[in-house]
């Protein structure tokens, strides 16, 4: 499976899909307009490990919610993603039986590495 979750909004994400080749070979999903599935969202678990692995503290809704001093779980986790967009790291880019969580530099530069050689 070749697929990558993202937002069509967000310029983080359109700039490193811009230096990915071979984009045409995914499956591109905007989980603005196609809402992350509980089956989507426990395949990419799977293959991360935790859900906490692909939840975002940088969400505007973090600090709303007063997640900050709450402790949460792996089902709130799940739960929060399902519930808010925003609380994916993105971009998620799964190839095969590989993971790549997020717009950290070094997340990319493996992205990059895998795809561009």
């Amino acid at each position: 499976m070749r697929k990558i979750y993202h937002l069509s909004t967000c310029s983080t994400c359109k700039r490193i899909l811009n230096g990915l080749k071979a984009l045409d070979s995914f499956d591109l999903q905007d989980i603005k307009t196609t809402k992350i599935s509980a089956e989507q969202l426990d395949e990419m678990k799977e293959l991360a490990g935790t859900y906490e692995a692909l939840f975002s503290r940088r969400s505007r809704q973090y600090a709303a919610r007063g997640l900050k001093d709450k402790k949460l779980g792996e089902q709130d986790y799940r739960e929060l993603i399902l519930d808010e967009y925003t609380f994916l790291k993105r971009p998620v880019v799964v190839i095969d039986q590989d993971i790549y969580i997020g717009s950290s530099p070094k997340t990319v530069e493996e992205l990059q590495q895998r795809l561009n050689h």
